[in-house]
């Protein structure tokens, strides 16, 4: 029974408190983990990391080590990067002691790991994608990650939930060698009530990406499919909004095909601001691509987001996309790296504007029915009490 929500004002203050853990907190790109954390309503969640990236949300309490000694902000992470020391998170808690820590991404959780144990409160771990999927050799080259190749059998042994993403993703975790008896499918899902369907009349002929401009989301191959139709689609354009190191190419290569005019290099852009941007889209293009690395793409919430907004998709048949995306109901897939199949959808879903409004309240329709945030909300919840009701798992803490 998913539980009525309260408003903000009545809610009781004797909820047990949870930490939402994050080594970066707050970027630009994961709105995903605050969506959820709000939505909580039996337990009070504040958030913990490293380096703040941005501001909590309102009403929200937000703890970061660098809040210890603000002119020595790099060292002291940096050091916390390579000794996983727990002191200065337990120093920035003061008397805060939260029931449990929900920590976002497997590779948080082994610093998450020893806090968890020193507190004598349980583990949660939510896996998104590339901490799922990318190669050992390519986390071993990041300082940042190297803890997590060289302790992942730690924390499949002693943390006491697992949470995954995707279906797909709940494969390669378990594949890695995690209990499938603590380790589930969910959800994070979208708040589907704040988002209000568009009007046919808001569209206009934008083909639309939301993504890090990095390799796993394929826009090479949506800039060069967008090649292939631009000429017959003369009032469309390719809006690209996020940033990352693949973009002076991605620029380079539309100077090259002569689309420099046609594509919009937005950069990273406010929540706020993609949603309106969502509005407008004839289509929202997901092209992910799986890298060398590895890296595959775990489910995209940008779907969840175009389809709340009953935007028609388009993505590749890869990882957890076609958990969102089903074809030729609620958008079209294609084969990664196919770049004339990818053309093909475009054109197809760009002159076919019934078949754009069909697809797009389909894919309304199974937000509400399997991505609805209060459901998933109150499952993570049920997950919560799973693991605060468990006997503690034994394990020595560090200092």
């Amino acid at each position: 029974m998913i539980p009525e929500r309260l408003p903000p004002e009545t809610e009781p203050a004797s909820r047990p408190e949870i930490a939402i853990f994050r080594n970066n907190l707050f970027r630009i790109s994961e709105p995903f983990i605050t969506q959820q954390s709000v939505q909580l309503r039996r337990y009070r969640p504040f958030h913990l990391g490293r380096l703040r990236f941005g501001d909590p949300p309102p009403g929200f309490d937000a703890f970061a080590v660098e809040d210890l000694s603000p002119r020595w902000r790099l060292p002291r992470a940096g050091w916390q990067i390579v000794s996983r020391e727990t002191g200065s998170y337990v120093e920035v808690l003061g008397q805060r002691r939260p029931a449990l820590i929900h920590a976002h991404f497997g590779i948080d959780a082994v610093y998450a790991l020893p806090l968890a144990q020193r507190l004598g409160v349980p583990l949660v771990t939510t896996f998104h994608g590339f901490d799922a999927t990318l190669s050992t050799p390519a986390l071993l080259r990041s300082p940042a990650w190297v803890h997590y190749p060289l302790r992942r059998g730690e924390l499949a042994r002693q943390g006491d939930l697992f949470l995954c993403a995707s279906a797909f993703l709940r494969e390669r975790v378990l594949a890695m060698g995690f209990p499938p008896e603590r380790t589930h499918v969910h959800y994070i899902g979208i708040d589907a009530q704040s988002v209000r369907v568009r009007d046919a009349s808001e569209e206009t002929p934008i083909i639309l990406q939301v993504a890090r401009l990095v390799e796993v989301k394929g826009t090479r191959y949506l800039v060069e499919a967008f090649a292939k139709v631009a000429g017959s689609m003369p009032d469309s354009r390719l809006v690209l909004i996020g940033d990352g190191p693949e973009r002076t190419s991605l620029e380079a290569l539309a100077r090259h095909l002569g689309l420099e005019a046609r594509i919009d290099f937005l950069g990273a852009r406010s929540h706020r601001e993609v949603m309106a941007w969502m509005r407008k889209a004839a289509m929202l293009v997901l092209p992910s691509v799986p890298t060398s690395t590895g890296r595959t793409e775990g489910l995209g919430m940008v779907l969840l987001e175009a389809a709340a907004t009953g935007v028609a998709m388009i993505g590749s048949r890869l990882g957890g996309i076609p958990e969102v995306i089903l074809h030729r109901e609620t958008g079209l897939l294609v084969a990664p790296r196919d770049v004339n199949g990818l053309a093909y959808a475009i054109r197809e879903v760009a002159e076919d504007a019934p078949l754009r409004r069909r697809m797009g309240m389909a894919a309304r329709l199974r937000i509400e029915r399997n991505f609805n945030i209060d459901r998933q909300t109150a499952l993570l919840e049920g997950f919560y009490d799973q693991a605060i009701a468990a006997p503690r798992r034994t394990a020595v803490a560090r200092p």
